[in-house]
């Protein structure tokens, strides 16, 4: 991950016109920092079947944290959920101003398809992996769990539809970051879909574990605003951090099992993060 923190600091964007401050807007938040982990997962599935093609895969890579970064600035959004930190940093809308952080949010969404047009990839891979990530951070994907979720502020869903938005609004992103890797080294379509799939549920787990974090941890610990999801559709709200708790601990017992069966160059590479991330709650 260093290599790929230089890839960032050296793809940086560059859009310089008269404007006082939008092209350090643009950056702020990518240079920020955060977990990193979408590209991570991405990274450590090419990285275990051919490592000839890191440098390459570096610019999809990018292109997820891009793209999740600008639905963590949208986010924050004072119509959204109007949060004061982010990444350890100011939100974007309090350092700048409104306007500039839903611009920020567009360049950034667009940006991460620009990255993958550029990368040197194969263009039948470029044209998957353009499909893969529109189709789970877009209007079907995490954009759809944002609506679910913004809309029902203060309507209780049930447990199947908390999961429902969840798995669209977090899950899907995670879930593509895993199949893209494995679509950039050409694995058949039957592994691509069951990492896809340990993909939701890991990304599943990761959203309760926000949730129980989001109770148990202050700002400054996490580096965002907390306390801050009680008109949330969110799991502790529903079925409280003690049955919270337990279902993630549920979800991490089923992932590790799943994770078993992957084969050995697969579980080398990837069993670091995924043994850090499956207990995060605990932490």
């Amino acid at each position: 991950m260093i290599e790929f923190e230089k890839f960032l600091q050296n793809n940086l964007i560059k859009n310089p016109s008269f404007h006082p401050y939008f092209e350090k807007a643009t950056n702020e938040m990518l240079i920020a920092g955060g977990k990193r982990f979408r590209p991570m997962l991405l990274l450590k599935v090419v990285e275990s079947y051919n490592p000839l093609l890191l440098e390459s895969a570096y610019y999809p890579a990018l292109a997820l944290e891009s793209l999740h970064t600008y639905s963590l600035i949208h986010d924050d959004l004072p119509a959204m959920d109007n949060a004061n930190l982010r990444r350890g940093h100011p939100t974007l809308h309090k350092t700048f101003d409104e306007v500039t952080a839903i611009l920020v949010g567009d360049g950034l969404n667009t940006y991460a398809f620009e990255l993958i047009a550029i990368s040197p990839l194969h263009n039948d891979i470029k044209v998957e992996l353009t499909k893969e990530l529109s189709q789970n951070g877009g209007l079907n994907g995490m954009v759809l769990g944002q609506a679910i979720d913004c809309y029902f502020e203060n309507k209780p869903l049930n447990l199947d539809e908390v999961k429902f938005l969840h798995i669209h609004k977090t899950a899907k992103l995670i879930a593509a970051s895993l199949k893209m890797g494995a679509i950039i080294v050409n694995l058949d379509k039957k592994l691509q879909k069951k990492l896809y799939n340990f993909g939701i549920d890991l990304g599943l787990l990761f959203q309760i574990q926000d949730d129980i974090l989001d109770e148990t941890k202050s700002s400054e610990e996490a580096g965002k605003d907390t306390h801050n999801d009680s008109d949330k559709n969110s799991f502790v709200n529903l079925i409280g951090l003690e049955k919270s708790i337990k279902e993630a601990d549920k979800l991490a017992e089923k992932l590790e099992k799943e994770f078993e069966s992957f084969d050995k160059k697969l579980k080398q590479n990837l069993r670091p993060l995924i043994t850090k991330y499956l207990k995060r709650h605990k932490q």
